[in-house]
């Protein structure tokens, strides 16, 4: 899709549902997303779902003690595997894409200012 090939998904504002941080919402996320995202062509297990409650901080720097049922995202790829908690861990877990150093650089340009 587009070039991409890794996602994080972030679900955020966990703590504005009934009840906050619920274990429930969130899988009933993951479960309407995650047919869309394969129908788009990600395999399951090169996606991270990551809950975050950006208003609180919770799962963004630091693992939160809001939801203790989340114990950790995984991706599974061919160069490495990783499990984390945050998002943070999740963008710092993304590989960096290679690109052919033989080839020439082509840009398009929208438009040019002076």
């Amino acid at each position: 899709p587009l070039g991409v090939k890794q996602l994080i998904v972030g679900v955020k504002q966990m703590d504005s549902h009934a009840p906050p941080y619920g274990q429930k919402r969130y899988e009933e996320i993951v479960k309407e997303v995650d047919p869309y995202i394969k129908k788009i062509g990600y395999t399951p297990n090169t996606m991270t779902f990551v809950q975050i409650s950006g208003w609180n901080g919770d799962n963004m720097l630091k693992p939160s003690a809001n939801m203790p049922w989340f114990r950790e995202w995984k991706v599974t790829r061919k160069e490495r595997n990783a499990s984390e908690t945050t998002l943070l861990e999740a963008l710092d877990c993304i590989l960096p894409q290679t690109r052919p150093t033989d080839k020439t650089f082509a840009v398009a340009l929208q438009d040019v200012y002076k």
